[in-house]
């Protein structure tokens, strides 16, 4: 599934549509949107409208037009690529809006499990999802005052912690496990349990990671590309993330995978105690 990297990296190469007018949508997987029921009703409401902004709420796009705005998850492989209308269509392209400049924005999901929701201005951030999403972590209001705020609350494991949108919005198991190991912190470690240095060490790593990865584009694990079509790089740089069996990059044990909350989840026994 894509995370905050992934989806910023994808906001930003759609910047290309800002200004561009929708002349009409093709829903072709009525599953896709939620929000109105009807996909007819969704693809009336966006014609003719202008997109003003495309931006990011933890993993979901937010497209702003002047009239609704479309709230898009893409989830485990959906994809939105801007292509001239005369390009041929790569297939499993679920919905398709045609702009009047000649160009089409695609979203294509093999898995199919994306969704769209369509509301009224402002009425996006009010109601879910949006409005069930915690702290942006590349946000000024995510200090480590406020990240020890969250983890005393709670004493589920700290790897869970992450993983739960409601606290911090945006990461999922890449970057979770990437942001652990960095904080030199177990998975299992229940949040409560974190003394104030960990606190510290466990927010510089989540904002160190995700801006790293942000900068290198993302990682694509699996088939995660921008809206260009370009692949991330930050897979290369992955210390535990995927590498159950290799050497761990600094201390040279092999790292181990267990699960947690019923994901798997990657860590070095030896950088990362559970103590």
């Amino acid at each position: 599934m894509p995370e905050l990297p992934e989806v910023e990296n994808v906001r930003r190469t759609l910047q290309d549509i800002v200004g561009a007018t929708i002349a009409r949508v093709d829903v072709r997987l009525p599953r896709i949107v939620r929000r109105p029921a009807d996909p007819a009703e969704f693809a009336a409401a966006l014609a003719g409208r202008t997109v003003l902004a495309v931006g990011r709420r933890g993993k979901f796009l937010r497209i702003a037009t002047d009239g609704p705005v479309l709230v898009a998850h893409m989830r485990m492989e959906g994809r939105f690529a801007v292509c001239r209308a005369k390009e041929p269509e790569e297939a499993h392209t679920h919905v398709v809006f045609a702009l009047s400049d000649g160009r089409e924005l695609r979203y294509r999901d093999v898995r199919q499990f994306g969704t769209m929701d369509l509301f009224a201005p402002g009425e996006e951030f009010r109601l879910p999802p949006l409005a069930a999403l915690g702290v942006e972590p590349l946000d000024p209001a995510f200090t480590p005052e406020a990240l020890a705020g969250m983890l005393r609350k709670t004493t589920v494991a700290v790897k869970s912690f992450l993983l739960n949108q409601s606290y911090v919005a945006g990461i999922g198991n890449i970057y979770a496990d990437e942001s652990l190991f960095a904080a030199r912190l177990h998975p299992l470690r229940p949040a409560n349990s974190l003394a104030p240095d960990e606190v510290r060490r466990l927010h510089a790593a989540i904002v160190a990671t995700l801006v790293r990865a942000v900068d290198a584009g993302g990682s694509t694990v699996r088939s995660y590309v921008d809206g260009r079509g370009t692949a991330g790089s930050y897979q290369h740089r992955l210390c535990v993330y995927g590498r159950e069996g290799l050497p761990c990059p600094a201390c040279g044990r092999p790292i181990e995978k267990c699960r947690v909350g019923g994901r798997g989840t990657h860590f070095c026994p030896a950088c990362q105690p559970y103590s």
